[in-house]
């Protein structure tokens, strides 16, 4: 039996052999509407979703499966005081695979660590989002047809983004990758991740301020919202919002075959004149979780 945790736990050769799979889902959706028949996805959102819990659910029921679960903590024991541990075990007598997301980092883990059954890492906290990463991935190989010699602009929330965090973890296993890190000096990247992940490992990287200056050598630029939930209060969230827009007028500085990615939800970081433009594609990354979601849920119940 084995959980994602993190991008990490797959080898790149797995990796590879999940995208894959992923993509032959998209072509093939028939073949695999019964993979999952009989069995049970249970999804435990400790914080609120669209994407994530929604793809996982829309994956489960498009290979012939069910759901069930809770969107919030306050819907579950954990308003009663249960711990995570506790809710796993007994979610393990219900289902066959399960999908969690927890404010606090490390929870994920600690749900693994009891569990009878596979666990998805579906976001802990800032720490790791491994199947938004997996949908990055997809997203960029799909469109590009490679995942290696590539510039990466990450702009925005660079501190408590786990999305940045767990891509950058992802990508430095792909030769020729460069990472463009935009953000002001109060939101850049932790340290641990500019030591011990990019300097670690010689990945080339600069940070800079502004996006105008980065956008002309980028082949796929990610933008992230600066997240209200991770500041400690309102005054800082409020002066750092709107510290990135993407307009068209910014596009121009790009070349006409770069990607805009987002893991969503957005706030006002793109201009939504910016999503009738080709080389945005965020809606359609949004598309690719679900076929990655699948293809992930057919690995980890060892489907053949």
């Amino acid at each position: 039996m084995r959980h994602l945790m993190s991008p990490l736990d797959l080898s790149v050769e797995e990796l590879d052999n999940l995208l894959t799979l992923a993509n032959d889902i998209e072509s093939n959706p028939n073949h695999y509407a019964h993979a999952c028949d009989g069995k049970k996805l249970a999804t435990c959102f400790y914080e609120p979703s669209t994407r994530t819990r929604l793809s996982f659910e829309s994956a489960m029921l498009n290979l012939g499966g069910s759901v069930l679960g809770f969107s919030s903590a306050d819907s579950s024991s954990a308003a009663k005081g249960e711990s995570v541990s506790d809710t796993i075990r007994v979610i393990s007598c219900y289902a066959d695979i399960c999908a969690i997301r927890h404010p606090k980092e490390g929870a994920a883990l600690v749900a693994s660590l009891k569990s009878s059954i596979p666990v998805i890492n579906a976001g802990d906290g800032g720490h790791q989002h491994p199947t938004q990463t997996l949908t990055d991935l997809l997203t960029i190989r799909s469109l590009k047809g490679r995942l290696n010699q590539l510039t990466i602009g990450l702009c925005g929330d660079l501190k408590f983004g786990r999305t940045a965090h767990s891509l950058i973890h992802a990508l430095i296993r792909y030769p020729n990758v460069k990472f463009v890190l935009i953000s002001p000096d109060e939101l850049r990247i932790p340290s641990y991740i500019r030591e011990d992940v990019l300097k670690k490992h010689n990945i080339p990287f600069t940070e800079l301020e502004r996006l105008e200056d980065a956008i002309p050598d980028l082949d796929i630029l990610y933008m992230t919202r600066v997240q209200k939930e991770r500041f400690f209060n309102e005054e800082d969230y409020v002066r750092m919002k709107d510290f990135y827009i993407l307009t068209k007028d910014k596009l121009k500085l790009a070349s006409e075959d770069m990607l805009i990615l987002h893991p969503l939800p957005r706030v006002n970081e793109i201009s939504v004149e910016v999503d009738d433009d080709p080389r945005a594609v965020y809606f359609k990354q949004a598309q690719y979780g679900v076929y990655v979601r699948m293809a992930l849920i057919l690995t980890l119940l060892n489907w053949r």
